[in-house]
């Protein structure tokens, strides 16, 4: 099943978490596919706009936000949107398939 997720930017997907989910291991498109697929290029895939029809779930990620900046067709541009308006004008399911943001290293913070 090829589908869309959107999450957080500080977040990387959880695989065992996606194989719970999903009953399948995950699998990212290359970049001809993406473009195929959305008609946008990798950096600027939008979750709307789309030319046909894709399952589409939003990450729990996004709830710690007040406001997303999800791209908008294009890897300059983007736009600003709540979590929930994001997931309802998508018509998207939420999931929680992403890994806690590694902790920075003692030099880092």
């Amino acid at each position: 099943m090829t589908m869309l997720v959107v999450m957080s930017g500080t977040r990387r997907l959880d695989n065992r978490k996606f194989k719970e989910r999903f009953g399948a291991k995950p699998r990212m498109l290359d970049a001809d596919e993406v473009l195929a697929l959305t008609s946008h290029p990798v950096g600027g895939v939008c979750p709307f706009g789309l030319p046909a029809p894709m399952t589409i779930f939003c990450d729990a990620s996004l709830k710690d936000f007040d406001e997303v900046i999800p791209a908008a067709g294009a890897t300059n541009a983007a736009v600003r949107i709540s979590p929930d308006r994001l997931a309802t004008v998508t018509g998207a399911s939420w999931v929680d398939i992403s890994q806690e943001p590694a902790a920075p290293a003692p030099w880092q913070v």
